[in-house]
Protein backbone atom coordinates (compact mmCIF):
# COMPACT_ATOMS: atom_id res chain seq x y z
CA UNK A 1 0.00 0.00 0.00
CA UNK A 2 1.35 3.43 -0.92
CA UNK A 3 2.18 5.97 1.76
CA UNK A 4 -0.55 8.51 2.32
CA UNK A 5 0.13 12.13 1.55
CA UNK A 6 1.22 14.62 4.16
CA UNK A 7 -1.38 15.79 6.64
CA UNK A 8 -1.10 18.84 8.83
CA UNK A 9 -1.90 18.50 12.52
CA UNK A 10 -2.30 21.49 14.83
CA UNK A 11 -1.44 20.81 18.47
CA UNK A 12 -2.46 23.57 20.88
CA UNK A 13 0.28 24.14 23.47
CA UNK A 14 -0.15 26.41 26.48
CA UNK A 15 2.70 25.31 28.73
CA UNK A 16 0.49 23.28 31.03
CA UNK A 17 0.94 19.62 31.90
CA UNK A 18 -2.35 19.05 30.06
CA UNK A 19 -0.99 20.28 26.74
CA UNK A 20 2.23 18.31 27.26
CA UNK A 21 0.11 15.21 27.89
CA UNK A 22 -1.84 15.89 24.65
CA UNK A 23 1.45 16.30 22.72
CA UNK A 24 2.81 13.02 24.07
CA UNK A 25 -0.49 11.18 23.55
CA UNK A 26 -0.66 12.31 19.94
CA UNK A 27 2.86 11.02 19.24
CA UNK A 28 2.29 7.75 21.11
CA UNK A 29 -1.11 6.95 19.56
CA UNK A 30 -1.98 8.92 16.42
CA UNK A 31 1.16 10.26 14.73
CA UNK A 32 1.93 9.08 11.20
CA UNK A 33 5.30 9.32 9.51
CA UNK A 34 4.17 11.93 6.97
CA UNK A 35 2.47 14.24 9.48
CA UNK A 36 3.49 17.89 9.48
CA UNK A 37 3.00 19.09 13.05
CA UNK A 38 2.20 22.70 13.91
CA UNK A 39 2.72 23.41 17.60
CA UNK A 40 0.56 26.45 18.26
CA UNK A 41 1.00 28.68 21.28
CA UNK A 42 -1.43 31.50 22.01
CA UNK A 43 0.36 33.54 24.70
CA UNK A 44 -1.45 34.91 27.69
CA UNK A 45 0.28 37.75 29.47
CA UNK A 46 -0.20 36.35 32.98
CA UNK A 47 2.09 38.49 35.11
CA UNK A 48 0.94 41.72 33.47
CA UNK A 49 -2.74 40.94 33.91
CA UNK A 50 -2.39 39.53 37.41
CA UNK A 51 -0.07 42.18 38.79
CA UNK A 52 -1.55 44.65 41.30
CA UNK A 53 1.05 47.17 40.13
CA UNK A 54 -0.33 47.46 36.58
CA UNK A 55 -2.05 50.78 37.30
CA UNK A 56 0.89 52.17 39.24
CA UNK A 57 3.87 52.67 36.99
CA UNK A 58 4.61 52.48 33.27
CA UNK A 59 8.13 51.18 33.98
CA UNK A 60 6.64 48.30 35.98
CA UNK A 61 4.38 47.43 33.05
CA UNK A 62 7.35 47.60 30.67
CA UNK A 63 9.41 45.30 32.88
CA UNK A 64 6.53 42.83 33.22
CA UNK A 65 5.99 42.81 29.45
CA UNK A 66 9.69 42.11 28.87
CA UNK A 67 9.57 39.24 31.37
CA UNK A 68 6.52 37.80 29.61
CA UNK A 69 8.17 38.13 26.19
CA UNK A 70 11.22 36.26 27.49
CA UNK A 71 9.03 33.54 29.04
CA UNK A 72 7.16 33.14 25.75
CA UNK A 73 10.37 33.09 23.69
CA UNK A 74 11.86 30.43 25.99
CA UNK A 75 8.70 28.34 25.74
CA UNK A 76 8.65 28.55 21.94
CA UNK A 77 12.28 27.42 21.89
CA UNK A 78 11.35 24.48 24.13
CA UNK A 79 8.55 23.56 21.72
CA UNK A 80 10.94 23.70 18.77
CA UNK A 81 13.34 21.41 20.60
CA UNK A 82 10.46 19.01 21.34
CA UNK A 83 9.71 18.73 17.61
CA UNK A 84 13.38 18.19 16.81
CA UNK A 85 13.62 15.48 19.48
CA UNK A 86 10.69 13.66 17.82
CA UNK A 87 12.39 14.00 14.44
CA UNK A 88 9.27 15.25 12.67
CA UNK A 89 8.61 17.95 10.15
CA UNK A 90 6.63 20.94 11.24
CA UNK A 91 6.88 24.28 12.93
CA UNK A 92 6.17 26.25 16.04
CA UNK A 93 3.74 29.11 15.68
CA UNK A 94 2.71 31.83 18.13
CA UNK A 95 -0.30 34.07 17.57
CA UNK A 96 -2.06 36.50 19.86
CA UNK A 97 -5.78 36.65 20.44
CA UNK A 98 -8.60 34.61 21.89
CA UNK A 99 -7.12 31.08 22.15
CA UNK A 100 -10.12 29.17 20.77
CA UNK A 101 -10.57 31.52 17.83
CA UNK A 102 -6.85 31.55 17.05
CA UNK A 103 -6.58 27.75 17.13
CA UNK A 104 -9.46 27.39 14.67
CA UNK A 105 -8.13 30.14 12.39
CA UNK A 106 -4.62 28.64 12.28
CA UNK A 107 -6.04 25.17 11.59
CA UNK A 108 -7.85 26.63 8.56
CA UNK A 109 -4.76 28.54 7.40
CA UNK A 110 -2.59 25.43 7.70
CA UNK A 111 -5.21 23.22 6.04
CA UNK A 112 -5.01 20.93 9.07
CA UNK A 113 -6.58 17.47 9.06
CA UNK A 114 -7.37 17.76 12.78
CA UNK A 115 -6.64 19.63 15.99
CA UNK A 116 -5.17 18.14 19.16
CA UNK A 117 -5.67 19.86 22.49
CA UNK A 118 -5.51 19.06 26.16
CA UNK A 119 -8.14 19.91 28.70
CA UNK A 120 -7.58 21.47 32.08
CA UNK A 121 -10.39 19.44 33.58
CA UNK A 122 -12.40 22.34 34.97
CA UNK A 123 -15.46 21.46 37.02
CA UNK A 124 -18.94 21.95 35.59
CA UNK A 125 -19.63 25.26 37.36
CA UNK A 126 -16.30 26.85 36.46
CA UNK A 127 -16.56 25.67 32.85
CA UNK A 128 -20.12 27.06 32.64
CA UNK A 129 -19.08 30.46 34.00
CA UNK A 130 -15.71 30.86 32.28
CA UNK A 131 -16.12 28.70 29.23
CA UNK A 132 -13.56 26.22 28.07
CA UNK A 133 -11.14 26.53 25.19
CA UNK A 134 -11.54 22.85 24.32
CA UNK A 135 -15.36 23.24 24.36
CA UNK A 136 -15.06 26.26 22.07
CA UNK A 137 -12.82 24.37 19.64
CA UNK A 138 -15.13 21.34 19.57
CA UNK A 139 -18.17 23.48 18.82
CA UNK A 140 -16.59 25.78 16.24
CA UNK A 141 -14.06 23.62 14.42
CA UNK A 142 -14.52 22.68 10.78
CA UNK A 143 -12.33 19.58 11.27
CA UNK A 144 -12.09 16.77 13.84
CA UNK A 145 -10.79 17.69 17.29
CA UNK A 146 -8.95 15.30 19.57
CA UNK A 147 -9.27 16.40 23.21
CA UNK A 148 -6.83 14.54 25.43
CA UNK A 149 -7.86 14.31 29.06
CA UNK A 150 -5.14 13.13 31.38
CA UNK A 151 -6.26 10.01 33.23
CA UNK A 152 -5.55 11.65 36.62
CA UNK A 153 -7.36 14.94 35.90
CA UNK A 154 -10.81 13.37 36.36
CA UNK A 155 -10.13 12.41 39.99
CA UNK A 156 -10.68 15.97 41.21
CA UNK A 157 -14.34 16.06 40.05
Amino acid sequence: MAESSERAVVIAMDGSEHSTFAFDWYFDNVHKENDRVILLHVPEYRTVVQSPMVMADVSVITDLMQEEEKRIKDYLELLGNSLKAKGVGGKVKSCGGNPGEVIIRVAKEENAAFIVTGTRGMGTIRRTLLGSISDYIIHHSHIPVLVCRHKDSHKSH
